[in-house]
């Protein structure tokens, strides 16, 4: 599937995959958190937009716009962020078009897991198969004060969507003896986890060696065997290129 970012300005804040890396996870005992490979793959499932420059933004808990006041050094802020919206909410300029296939949208939102006190990404799904305008990314202050984002601070990831596939789906409730076998994995899963936690408080050297069950980061059943063909615990996404880059580069 074609993404294609067309540049509104001379020099647009830099797109980048997503990094798997947050802060609050590095300070883990032994990188602990790294461990939920859902998180990971999540935080590298999309593109960020970062910061060009450092900034501060205030606001003073009113409704109006000039109530959150952004300043940077020599104002290099206003190519990229402002006070546009009311109600304590930041809004920044991504510098770029996007276009995606037909069928597909694109979501938009704050780095997933990344947490910035005192202020909160919102989210939205944007039509970017026919749109011909630019969106903005738009954060919330949480209460009164002054949050700071660093230069090469991701301000947004972008994710393409399906655009109606959710529409098609159905949820469906049933009872999990309906389907004995999966019951049977999940009721051996869930003995399995109690035994290893019980073994792991007792001081059982070989649970506490092993700290931590890997059937899941492996994409293993309990059996040790393949649970699907295709599971991943490493995501690294494509870098945008100059369009007809590799073209020249081959002459």
């Amino acid at each position: 599937m074609r993404l294609t970012c067309y540049p509104l300005q001379t020099y647009p804040p830099e797109i980048r995959p997503g990094r798997p890396e947050r802060d609050w996870m590095d300070e883990f005992t032994d990188r602990h958190a790294y461990r939920c490979l859902p998180l990971t793959i999540a935080n590298c499932t999309g593109w960020e937009i970062v910061t060009p420059a450092a900034f501060r933004a205030t606001w003073n808990g009113g409704r109006d716009v000039s109530d959150v006041i952004v300043e940077s050094e020599n104002d290099i802020h206003k190519a990229f962020v402002m006070s546009m919206f009311a109600r304590g909410t930041l809004t920044f300029g991504p510098g770029w078009l996007f276009r995606t296939e037909p069928g597909w949208d694109m979501w938009v939102g704050g780095p997933p897991n990344t947490i910035k006190h005192g202020i909160q990404p919102l989210t939205g799904i944007v039509e970017t198969s026919w749109l011909p305008q630019p969106f903005t990314m738009n954060w919330r202050f949480t209460a009164p004060g002054t949050v700071e984002f660093e230069k090469g601070e991701p301000f947004c990831m972008i994710m393409p969507t399906p655009h109606n596939a959710i529409d098609a789906c159905e949820p469906e409730i049933k009872a999990l003896k309906d389907d004995p076998e999966f019951e049977a994995e999940t009721q051996a899963w869930m003995k399995g986890r109690t035994e290893f936690i019980a073994r792991v408080k007792a001081g059982d050297p070989e649970a506490v060696g092993q700290v931590w069950q890997r059937n899941y980061f492996a994409g293993k059943t309990l059996r040790g065997e393949a649970a699907t063909s295709d599971h991943i615990h490493k995501r690294r996404l494509a870098q945008p290129r100059v369009a007809g880059a590799e073209d020249q580069g081959s002459e």
